[in-house]
């Protein structure tokens, strides 16, 4: 059972990451899919998401929930049966969730690549990222910036917010391993806490929405 990691990231919020390693007939054992989710599992062309699919409710049970747990409303954020909160991510062989039973969470995982430096103007101010050493730096830096962005989209789920102009990121060192946030969207602002974790050549952020 490849559980990379297990994140305890207080006594309401627990983050899981699988490294999937096993073939889509390994992953698939022991696990019940409801027949909307068989139907989309059906429909997924690439092997890698099949196997990445299967992995997330293999996570899911660690926490004792089931794919029949598993909602989606009209934004297509996910939710628990029990009102617990969850947010799902998957980059290449990675996959994470992230459940709270108290705040509004959300995760994302990517892998670093110099393909960021060329999308970075659509999500940040990139000419901010020029003090630092190298090029290697830069990519870390945006990957942790967009991927704060991505798990703070996941829990607002509005359409319309934009990465660009409403979301805004504070500034962090790499050694801090977190930082916080800010939306401002049609007159409103809300606050969130964020947290990251890299490895193996990737990055995991998470997101919780303060309380207000």
């Amino acid at each position: 059972m490849p559980l990379y990691k297990t994140i305890a990231v207080s006594k309401a919020i627990t983050a899981h990451i699988w490294k999937v390693t096993e073939t889509e007939d390994a992953l698939a054992q022991n696990v019940v899919l409801t027949p909307n989710c068989q139907n989309r599992m059906l429909g997924m062309k690439s092997a890698m998401h099949r196997r990445a699919f299967l992995s997330i409710r293999h996570l899911m049970r660690l926490e004792g929930f089931e794919d029949k747990d598993l909602t989606y409303d009209s934004n297509g954020k996910p939710h628990l049966v029990n009102g617990h909160h969850i947010s799902i991510t998957h980059s290449h062989n990675f996959t994470a969730i992230i459940i709270s039973t108290a705040h509004e969470v959300g995760i994302d995982i990517e892998k670093q690549r110099p393909k960021i430096l060329r999308i970075a103007h659509k999500f940040t101010p990139i000419e901010e990222y020029y003090t630092l050493a190298n090029t290697e730096a830069i990519i870390r830096k945006l990957t942790i910036v967009w991927g704060a962005k991505e798990s703070i989209y996941k829990i607002y789920a509005q359409p319309g917010l934009s990465f660009l102009q409403h979301i805004d990121v504070k500034d962090f060192l790499f050694d801090d391993l977190k930082t916080s946030a800010i939306i401002d969207y049609k007159g409103k602002k809300s606050n969130y806490d964020i947290d990251f974790i890299e490895f193996e050549g990737f990055t995991c952020v998470y997101a919780l929405k303060n309380k207000e």
